[in-house]
């Protein structure tokens, strides 16, 4: 990754390698969760005449009493600090630290209440110019919430909106690897260090977005995943969003936490909604009555994402998002149709059908098509003579 060259910013204030170095260091030996300390800490100096009073003992000197304990534990750990060999071993890793001061710094983000003062990032980057969603959801989802994820994922990046997650399990993974793998850039937002993959399960979607889109995090490398480290980190996924999407949800869920920030940041959110009877549907359900939009199919969220005098109009971008919800052609995607995400029997499918299409089809050829969805990983059986839609993986 290139290095982030020195550069005026706002006319007045740069920033050098030599000083991210200092700032990498100070990261690491203040420690996280405790803004308090880093505020007293800044109004000392810079962050290389901080590591000057550290290393010379004086720096609890020039602090309360109610920040000693943090100001010695500092100098312990500068003892024999290595500042440009560690912040260059940081580089050489592929890892860069991307300030507030930054040309690089994403403007979305820096508009912000309690904007992170720094990024830690590997990959790549949002593009300003281009439009960006969170796509975030339950982490146990059912398989209509994965079946949605994964066609939002795909459609977004289709249309070029970035798609912006947490790379947790469930809904946000889902949507991401989708996007990456419809040739779309996604972003992973982390609540620990950018060299650490968690959870572990999403190792290829992580590989993935350090390939082809980016990871990110407030926290210096080697932060270990922690419980209070995730909710902070939700304010910066939406921060780098025009909008939030919520494809499930319960009533008490942590994805709620990334949408209370997303008003607070003024982002408009808009929620999928769900049967009034299913635990995951509640959250989403809930947004909708409190306001959010309500967004049934990806083509409807691009139209109020893009409006008809967006990229979309004319160029056959349209034209080709729908096109990548259509898996299959004939009986088989008629059939695809009237399945759903609960099972439902042979003879209930056999109704719909005919009550759609105006057709009828005999009972051993419909079971006989469904059998075959089956195989081919389109649909599910369940006790024999029911069937329910699955999504393909």
């Amino acid at each position: 990754m290139e290095a982030v060259e020195r550069r005026e910013i706002k006319g007045t204030m740069t920033v050098t390698e030599e000083e991210k170095a200092y700032i990498h260091w100070l990261y690491q030996a203040a420690g996280i969760g405790s803004r308090g300390f880093l505020r007293s800490l800044a109004a000392l100096g810079t962050p290389q005449e901080l590591y000057r009073l550290t290393v010379s003992g004086a720096l609890s000197e020039k602090l309360s009493e109610r920040f000693r304990k943090k100001a010695a534990k500092m100098e312990e750990f500068s003892r024999g600090y290595d500042v440009a060999g560690a912040y260059g071993r940081m580089r050489e890793r592929g890892i860069c630290l991307v300030t507030e001061e930054d040309s690089r710094f994403p403007e979305r983000l820096a508009r912000i209440p309690d904007k992170p003062y720094a990024l830690y990032c590997a990959g790549q980057l949002p593009q300003e110019e281009k439009k960006a969603v969170a796509l975030i959801g339950a982490r146990d989802c059912t398989g209509y919430g994965s079946y949605m994820a994964e066609q939002f994922g795909a459609a977004f990046a289709k249309a070029g909106v970035q798609v912006i997650s947490g790379m947790a399990r469930g809904i946000d993974g889902i949507g991401q690897t989708a996007a990456l793998g419809a040739g779309g850039y996604s972003l992973g937002v982390l609540g620990c260090g950018v060299d650490i993959c968690y959870p572990r399960d999403n190792r290829p979607l992580y590989e993935a977005l350090l390939d082809r889109g980016g990871v990110c995090s407030e926290y210096p490398p080697g932060t270990e995943p922690r419980a209070l480290l995730f909710p902070p980190r939700n304010r910066i996924i939406s921060g780098f969003c025009d909008a939030v999407l919520v494809v499930e949800a319960r009533e008490k869920s942590g994805t709620l936490i990334t949408v209370d920030m997303a008003l607070e940041q003024g982002r408009e959110v808009y929620a999928l909604p769900g049967r009034a009877t299913d635990p995951l549907s509640g959250g989403c359900n809930r947004l909708i009555r409190q306001g959010a939009g309500l967004i049934s199919s990806p083509e409807e969220f691009l139209e109020e994402l893009i409006g008809e005098s967006g990229a979309q109009k004319g160029s056959g971008r349209t034209k080709a998002v729908q096109g990548s919800l259509v898996f299959l052609e004939g009986v088989q995607g008629e059939l695809w149709e009237v399945l759903d995400f609960h099972p439902l029997p042979t003879q209930e499918l056999q109704r719909r059908y005919e009550d759609k299409y105006g057709k009828t089809v005999s009972f051993p050829a419909l079971y006989k098509e469904l059998l075959e969805l089956c195989a081919n990983g389109y649909a599910g059986q369940v006790g024999g003579g029911y069937f329910m839609r699955v999504m393909k993986t």
